[in-house]
């Protein structure tokens, strides 16, 4: 099986991810997991992460952005 192109170059994704109204807010942004790493690879995207100081969780291939430096709590 080949590989597709990327749909979209990953300088472009991260920004069009970062810039959305919800990042741009500080709420939370979700995306699926996959698409991660297929487009960005999971190295650079948690860098990106870590250079806004902003926290992600993942379940059900998805992942939960949280764009702000607020702490995360897990309630149940």
């Amino acid at each position: 099986m080949t590989e597709l192109p990327l749909p979209i170059r990953p300088d472009i994704w991260l920004a069009h991810v970062f810039l959305s109204r919800a990042a741009a807010q500080g709420g939370v942004v979700r995306r699926r997991t996959r698409d991660i790493e297929r487009i960005v690879g999971r190295e650079r995207f948690l860098a990106e992460l870590e250079r806004r100081g902003f926290r992600a969780v993942e379940n059900a291939g998805q992942t939960i952005i949280f764009c702000n430096r607020d702490p995360v709590r897990i309630v149940r």
